[in-house]
C-alpha cells in the first residue's frame, strides 16, 4: 500500500511559499511545513484502510471477435469502517474495456444487474462499501484482436475527508478473457451445403449423386449414362439395371496454418492470418458435414497448434479454441519442417490445404524444391489471399504517379500469375482471392474435388 498526495495539497504548499515572502522568517516556514504536514498525516489516518479490501471477479471467459463481453469486479470491505474510494480496473488497450456505475450488494448476497441502457460509461468508478459488506461494478469488453486478453492491476485510492492525502493500493486480480476468431463466411455454410447436398444425390430435386464411390442399384430411366448399366444385376432381372454413386466419404482433409512473416500482411484491415483461419473453419465446417475427417495445423518453424482427431461434433469447438492464441512469427517459415510434419503425421494419401500467401521469394526458395515429395504422396491445394487493393492500382489512371503505381502493380499479379502456372505444373491446386471470397471460394474447390472423386 502507499500514500498519494493531492493536488490540494500542492495548492496548499504554493500558498504557504507566497506568504513566506511578505514573513522571511525560519519560524514561520517551520510553521507552515508543521500545520501541513499534521493536517496531512490527520487526513491520511481518517482515509479508508484499503488493506482491508478483497477483490473477486465473475463473468464472460470466451467471446468470438466483434462480440461483447461482460465481467464485474466483486469489491468486498473485510474492515470495520466504510470506505469511499476510486477505483480503476486496468485491461490492455485491445481488449477495449469500459468501466461502469456499480451495482451494490448486501452482505447477504448481490443484487440483480442494472439494465445495459441505464449505465453510463465513465474513466473510473467511486465506491462506497460500508464495513462488512461488497460492491460489484461491471465492465463491457470489446475486444478489437483476437486471443488471450489478461486483466492487469486494480488500483484503489481512499482519499481523507480533507482531500489532502489518500492511501493507494493496486493489486493483481487475474481474469483472461479468450478472444476466439471471428467466423463471417458463417452466411455462406448453408449454400455450401446444398450445393453438399446436390452432390451426394440427397437434394429434393433427387439429382444423383456423383463420384467414385458405389452407392445403390436401381431401374434404368431415360437419360441415365448406359456405361452406369450393371449387366451382371441386369442379367438376374428382367429389367435394365444401372449403379448409382456418390462421392467419397471418410477422406481425410489436413489444413495447414502457414503462421511466417508473411501471414503477418494486412489486407485492407485485416491479417492474412484470419482471413486464412475463417477460410479453414468454413472448410473444416463443410468436410466435417460431408463426412470426411478434418485436422488442423499451425506451423512456422515449429508447431504452434494442432487439431487432430476429434470427433465431427467437436471440430469447430476446438479449432476457434486452437486458434485464438496464434500470432504471426515474424520469422521466415521453414518449409522443409513443415512438410516434413505433414509427411510424418499423415501416412495414407489426403487433401492437404495449405493456407499461406503467394510470396515468389518464400515458395520458390522454400516450398517449390519439396514440392514432388509432398504431391508424390498426398494431394495439395494452396489457398492465398489476394490484396484488392492492387487491383484497384492497377486500374488507376489519374496522374503519374498513379500510373506509376499501375505498372507496379501490374508487374505484382503478373508476378503471381506466373507462380500459380509454376505451382499448377505440378499438380498443386491453387485457390487465389480476396478476403471477402477466399472461404467460399476454397469451399467451391473443395466440392469440385470432391464431385470429380479427386480425393
Amino acid at each position: 500500500m502507499g500514500m498519494a498526495l493531492t493536488g490540494r495539497t500542492g495548492l496548499l504548499a504554493a500558498l504557504g511559499a507566497i506568504v513566506l515572502l511578505f514573513v522571511p522568517h525560519w519560524w514561520a516556514l517551520f510553521a507552515l511545513e508543521g500545520a501541513l504536514a499534521v493536517c496531512v498525516a490527520a487526513d491520511l489516518a481518517l482515509a479508508g484502510n484499503v488493506r482491508q479490501l478483497r477483490f473477486h471477479r465473475t463473468g464472460d471467459t470466451n467471446i468470438r471477435l466483434g462480440e461483447t463481453a461482460n465481467v464485474s469486479l466483486i469489491v468486498e470491505n473485510l474492515g470495520r469502517r466504510r470506505v469511499k474510494a476510486r477505483l480503476r480496473d486496468a485491461w490492455p488497450p485491445s481488449a477495449g474495456a469500459t468501466p461502469m456505475i456499480t451495482a451494490a450488494s448486501d452482505s447477504a448476497g448481490f443484487l440483480p444487474r442494472r439494465p445495459q441502457n441505464t449505465v453510463k460509461p465513465q474513466n473510473t468508478v467511486t465506491l462506497s462499501i460500508p464495513a462488512g459488506e461488497r460492491r460489484r461494478t461491471d465492465l463491457t469488453l470489446v475486444p478489437t484482436r483476437r486471443g488471450d486478453r489478461k486483466a492487469a492491476t486494480v488500483t484503489v485510492r481512499s482519499t481523507g475527508p480533507l482531500g489532502l492525502a489518500a492511501r493507494q493500493l493496486s493489486r493483481p486480480v487475474p481474469w483472461t478473457l479468450r478472444v476466439l476468431p471471428g467466423f463471417p463466411s458463417r452466411r455462406h455454410l448453408p449454400g455450401k451445403l446444398a450445393k453438399l447436398r446436390e452432390l451426394t444425390g440427397n437434394h429434393i430435386a433427387l439429382i444423383r449423386g456423383q463420384g467414385t464411390e458405389f452407392d445403390s442399384l436401381r431401374e434404368y430411366v431415360d437419360g441415365d449414362d448406359v456405361r452406369s448399366i450393371d449387366w451382371r444385376a441386369t442379367a438376374r432381372r428382367a429389367d435394365v439395371v444401372v449403379r448409382t454413386w456418390r462421392p467419397e466419404r471418410d477422406r481425410r482433409i489436413y489444413l495447414v496454418l502457414d503462421t511466417g512473416r508473411t501471414s503477418a500482411g494486412r489486407v485492407g484491415d485485416i491479417p492474412r492470418l484470419d482471413c486464412s483461419m475463417d477460410a479453414a473453419l468454413l472448410l473444416g465446417a463443410l468436410a466435417s458435414r460431408a463426412g470426411d475427417r478434418v485436422d488442423l495445423l499451425a506451423y512456422d518453424r515449429k508447431v504452434r497448434a494442432r487439431v487432430e482427431g476429434v470427433s465431427r461434433t467437436d471440430l469447430l469447438t476446438s479449432m476457434v479454441q486452437a486458434m485464438a492464441p496464434l500470432e504471426p512469427a515474424l520469422i521466415e517459415s521453414d518449409a522443409a519442417g513443415m512438410v516434413s510434419t505433414i509427411m510424418s503425421k499423415v501416412r495414407q494419401r489426403c487433401l492437404v490445404v495449405l493456407l499461406t500467401e503467394l510470396n515468389s521469394a518464400a515458395i520458390e526458395e522454400g516450398l517449390l524444391p519439396l514440392l514432388p515429395q509432398l504431391t508424390s504422396r498426398h494431394l495439395l491445394m494452396i489457398a492465398a489471399v489476394s490484396d484488392p487493393r492492387v487491383t484497384e492500382m492497377a486500374q488507376a489512371r489519374g496522374d503519374l504517379a498513379a500510373v506509376y503505381d499501375a505498372a507496379a502493380a501490374e508487374r505484382a499479379r503478373a508476378e503471381r500469375r506466373r507462380l500459380t502456372a509454376e505451382l499448377r505444373r505440378f499438380g498443386v491446386e491453387v485457390v487465389d482471392a480476396p478476403p471477402e471470397e477466399i472461404a467460399p471460394a476454397l469451399a467451391d474447390a473443395y466440392l469440385a474435388l470432391k464431385s470429380a472423386g479427386r480425393l
